[in-house]
């Protein structure tokens, strides 16, 4: 199936009747000429006058070769003029060489020389700042695209090879594809110059050369199109490559890579997929360059046959050596004009057509948006109720309902644990609550409103929220609290604050830098490495310190201690005020702390009610606490 534009022509089922090549050339003309104008609209975003330049040197670079070829001719000829006169017994000495044209154009043409070294020069550093300003320009754009989709998307891996494809784009690309653009307008103005000089002695020879190399530009495209359809159809063997390589890399993944003796697996896996990748690759290669290089000599042939015609004319009289590098300059110009002409458009082609790559991430639309015109906004720091009326939920991509016909009321100021076994809903069902991902059916009300009537931003920022797999960033201590809440004015009092109630204040006071301290060694060698729990804590420290209505913890304490664990919890709830929480604990001791306590399984409310309520019913939470309570006796007996 071959796509062009919104036509499409089946190869192995084609269509009845003739293509309709009009419309077919139409639209592949049309799509090829919005992706340029795109990528010009990217550089002008990017900066002006970088583009300006551009046009600029392209319209020197186009003239400037022929001005070199004719003076080079003239210079030539005069030379010849004066060895002539001279051999006739005139006699020049050096102030006729001072007075003579010859002079003149020698001035002429290193100044030309000179220009064009300068413009050279400044072609290279535009070309580079330019690449660098459209670099970034691209990133944000993918960066802030990333951010605005809904978290569904990240489940489908037909969205992970848009971004793959985007962000391998977002390099060099746009700004080849368009520097090779100008080069193909300083091309046609030069080739232009040079028919011209050729039109009055030899009109054919021109034409011959052009049409010589027409061949070759239809290798050249067709092969361009053949690359481009391999590259994408092979994208999973890129990225199969690239997840080997990364994880051989990975500072997480270090440990077990090593105590598993993963590497040689990796490369192997690797090797195996590169083969395979590299194996259709090499072939269209291969057969690409056997066609050119067939091409390449007829055409060479060809300008053989031109410049020995030249010669001869030079011999017999006709020409002037001069005339002969000039012609035989244009003619070889003509030729490398044309290849040029064919090899750049047809790659600024293929580059285009990857363009096509970024401009399909960019066009993903988000379907987590408000569905009302005009949005609500949340009121804030007021009590709040929370209902989920027959929600049920399915991931993308699949059909098993993770949460099934769920009905769930949170009162204003309630403290509620969900419990459960792995793969109950616990995790999924907060995703739901903050927006993350909208419901299969059913709604979710926040104060008798569905979430789907709020602005997402205001409604997120209602909030504070700790997740099970909490970001750990290469920021300061300081930074990595303040993320809780970007927008709150960042006084060291509150950070303090907030740390300190997470329990956080103790062994940030140890660090060499305090609050100041770098975490993480991706940019600093001198960079912390927190424990797992005292990376858990700052996450906790997030979540206070963006004073947030609503306060979601989801498994806030996996990394530490049973001890440490109850402390934490004891002085949160302290502190929360008459803040709704949620929290999600496989430890169910911890649940006690709670006004209620909801049992989740196979996504349904399997029982509800207090942690003496439930004991008292001796149903699956009981079941849970004593077994957890037997384990911990078992333990401590034992030590």
């Amino acid at each position: 199936m071959f796509h062009f534009g919104q036509y499409k022509y089946d190869r192995v089922n084609p269509p009845k009747g003739p293509l309709d090549l009009p419309r077919y050339l139409k639209e592949l003309l049309g799509g090829f000429f919005s992706r340029l104008f795109y990528i010009f609209a990217i550089v002008w975003k990017s900066g002006p006058a970088f583009l300006l330049l551009m046009c600029f040197i392209s319209l020197f670079n186009g003239l400037m070769p022929v001005l070199g070829a004719l003076i080079s001719s003239r210079i030539l000829n005069e030379l010849q003029i004066i060895i002539t006169e001279s051999a006739l017994g005139k006699e020049f000495g050096l102030a006729a060489f001072w007075g003579s044209m010859v002079l003149l154009l020698l001035i002429a043409f290193f100044t030309y020389k000179i220009l064009d070294k300068v413009v050279m020069r400044l072609s290279n550093a535009v070309t580079r700042m330019a690449g660098e300003r459209v670099v970034r320009h691209v990133k944000i754009e993918i960066m802030n695209k990333a951010q605005a989709l809904d978290l569904s998307a990240f489940d489908l891996p037909s969205f992970y090879e848009k971004l793959e494809n985007a962000n391998r784009e977002a390099g060099n690309r746009p700004i080849q594809i368009l520097s090779s653009t100008f080069s193909v307008i300083s091309t046609v103005i030069s080739l232009v110059g040079y028919v011209v000089i050729l039109a009055s002695a030899l009109p054919l020879a021109a034409l011959a050369i052009a049409l010589a190399a027409v061949p070759s530009a239809i290798v050249n495209f067709v092969y361009r199109r053949k690359s481009f359809a391999y590259m994408r159809h092979r994208s999973i063997d890129r990225r199969q490559m690239n997840y080997y390589a990364e994880i051989a890399v990975n500072k997480d993944l270090a440990k077990e890579v090593r105590m598993y003796d993963l590497g040689n697996e990796l490369t192997t896996r690797y090797n195996t997929v590169f083969n395979k990748y590299y194996k259709g690759l090499r072939g269209l290669i291969m057969r690409e360059n056997i066609w050119q290089i067939s091409l390449a000599l007829f055409s060479s042939l060809l300008s053989c046959f031109f410049f020995a015609y030249i010669a001869w004319g030079v011999f017999k009289g006709e020409y002037l050596i001069g005339d002969y590098s000039l012609y035989t300059g244009a003619l070889s110009s003509i030729s490398g004009a044309v290849t040029t002409l064919i090899s750049t458009s047809a790659t600024i082609y293929e580059g285009t057509l990857f363009i096509d790559n970024l401009l399909s991430f960019l066009k993903e639309k988000s379907h987590v948006v408000s569905r009302s015109a005009e949005p609500l906004t949340p009121a804030r720091g007021v009590p709040h109720t929370l209902e989920f009326r027959n929600v049920s939920f399915a991931y993308p991509g699949t059909d098993r309902h993770v949460i099934d016909g769920l009905n769930l009321f949170f009162r204003p100021g309630e403290t509620v644990a969900l419990v459960g076994l792995n793969g109950a809903g616990k995790t999924t069902l907060i995703k739901l609550l903050t927006r993350l991902y909208d419901p299969t059916e059913g709604e979710i009300l926040l104060d008798g409103h569905d979430l789907r009537d709020y602005d997402v931003k205001e409604l997120r920022r209602l909030f504070g929220i700790v997740f099970q797999d909490f970001g750990k960033y290469a920021f300061t201590v300081r930074d990595n609290i303040r993320i809780g809440d970007l927008l709150h004015e960042a006084r060291q009092e509150d950070i303090e604050q907030a740390a300190t109630r997470a329990g956080a204040d103790t062994f940030i006071r140890e660090l060499s830098a305090q609050y100041d301290t770098n975490l993480m060694r991706y940019f600093d060698r001198n960079g912390t490495e927190l424990s797992g729990g005292q990376w858990q804590k700052l996450s906790l420290a997030r979540a206070f310190y963006s004073n947030a209505d609503i306060i979601i913890l989801d498994e806030p304490t996996a990394s530490l201690d049973p001890l440490a664990e109850q402390e934490v919890f004891r002085r949160f709830d302290e502190l929360r005020g008459e803040k709704t929480t949620v929290f999600v604990s496989h430890r169910l001791s911890s649940a006690t702390i709670a006004s209620k306590i909801v049992v989740l399984e196979n996504g349904r409310v399997a029982e509800e009610g207090t942690h003496r309520e439930l004991m008292d019913r001796n149903g699956k939470y009981a079941t849970l606490f004593r077994v957890q309570a037997e384990r911990y006796l078992t333990e401590n007996e034992s030590k």
